[in-house]
């Protein structure tokens, strides 16, 4: 079913929801099959009501206690993709710390995702990052975050070479983690029932809170990048 929101009393369905509305887990599952500028412009409403306002308002409650969030824009930059699918098929929220590393949230087709680390590197944070988990001190440390993160049922995942780094023996004790480039932690909740009440606030910023620990490691042992223009 496509909506055609294009008065106003014919109301998106997530507008009195407290929470994130079943009717953008339905949006993203919709613009899947017709990721086009003119199904875009028939649900714009819609995606403003229950998408865009319903993310923002997730932000701006964890505001006080993480950071100021940044609210990803629904258009792809298709420049330099073969895909020329003009939308995202989901609307992200990340929460930035040190450079390319935070907590992040996003609802799609598949409902909400959260997660942390990470993100992106330059080559010197990929230098710093494989020094430390090197290192018998930090590279331990970081292996018991990565081991309580995986018990408590997030799934690590990131950049990772299909080979071993140059340089890194292949019976190194933590290879695994040193094949990454960027490293991050993420959980899939679907649609559960709280979606849509308040509560969604309360089982985000409990994943989050979970993911401090391997997000302050990042930012200790890796850092923003130094290179010029890169801080």
């Amino acid at each position: 079913m496509t909506r055609s929101p294009s008065t106003a009393s014919d109301e998106p369905a997530g507008a009195d929801v407290p929470g994130i509305p079943l009717d953008a887990v339905e949006f993203y599952r919709e613009l899947e099959q017709s990721n086009s500028r003119e199904w875009w412009a028939a649900n714009k409403l819609r995606y403003a009501v229950s998408v865009q306002e319903p993310m923002a308002h997730l932000g701006d409650v964890l505001t006080e206690e993480f950071g100021e969030p940044k609210l990803f824009r629904p258009h792809r930059d298709v420049r330099f993709s073969k895909d020329k699918s003009p939308y995202k098929n989901h609307q992200g929220l990340f929460v930035p710390t040190a450079s390319r590393m935070g907590w992040y949230v996003q609802v799609g087709a598949d409902g909400l995702r959260t997660g942390g680390g990470f993100y992106a590197s330059e080559s010197d944070q990929v230098a710093r990052y494989r020094a430390s988990v090197a290192d018998d001190v930090a590279g331990r440390q970081l292996v018991r975050l990565v081991d309580g993160l995986s018990d408590n049922g997030f799934d690590i995942g990131g950049d990772v070479l299909a080979t071993r780094p140059r340089g890194i023996p292949a019976d190194h004790p933590r290879i695994e983690l040193l094949r990454h480039r960027t490293l991050t932690a993420a959980r899939d909740h679907g649609t559960p029932d709280w979606l849509e009440s308040d509560e969604v606030v309360e089982r985000v910023r409990a994943d989050w809170v979970a993911l401090r620990p391997l997000i302050e490691w990042c930012e200790q042992y890796v850092g923003a990048s130094e290179k010029p223009g890169r801080r």
